[in-house]
């Protein structure tokens, strides 16, 4: 079992993304030992959404379009409104979900961050959640949906807004020390 201090995790997410959806997990996970690298899709700072107003800006440390799905361990997708929006409608980063997923490697998506799932098409016969205003959107997509805290189905973790990222942050930790998970069917 691979050790969380010896992974490389993939954040990505761009203009409009939830504050605390990318910088909770992103240092709760730099502070025992992952290596957490943030994309964005041009490599340059992105700005994000806190309350009711754009928050603060982080930088990235890759540009989308230079990493690999073989680079990382575990992908995670924060939420916000803005953000997944934007990016569902990338076509070469619905593809590299897709092929993230089929590789079988941990994908964690919060808030509307499953949004991008959905736009990925892989979702049909899992179990997760969201924030609640994508409930039927992740139902039509054919997902069970669920309103937990956290919902983890071999791998494919997702959570519900920022009040969720605790047991989001120990998830992914879990999941990422099993493995990958070589039964999960691919999209």
């Amino acid at each position: 079992m691979p050790k969380i201090s010896d992974s490389k995790i993939l954040i990505l997410a761009t203009h409009g993304f939830e504050q605390s959806e990318l910088e909770a997990p992103r240092d709760k996970l730099r502070g025992v030992g992952a290596h957490v690298d943030v994309a964005s899709l041009d490599g340059r700072p992105i700005k994000g959404w806190s309350g009711d107003d754009w928050g603060d800006t982080v930088p990235a440390d890759v540009d989308f379009n230079e990493v690999s799905t073989g680079d990382y361990d575990a992908l995670i997708l924060p939420g916000g409104q803005i953000n997944p929006d934007i990016l569902r409608t990338k076509p070469k980063v619905v593809e590299f979900i897709r092929t993230f997923f089929n590789e079988k490697k941990i994908i964690a998506a919060i808030c509307h961050g499953p949004w991008l799932l959905v736009e990925a098409d892989i979702v049909k016969g899992r179990k997760l959640t969201s924030y609640h205003s994508i409930k039927t959107d992740v139902i039509n997509a054919g997902a069970e949906w669920k309103d937990e805290a956290v919902v983890n189905d071999q791998g494919f973790i997702t959570s519900r807004n920022p009040g969720d990222l605790d047991a989001f942050v120990s998830k992914i930790i879990e999941e990422v020390e099993e493995g990958r998970h070589t039964q999960r069917a691919v999209a």
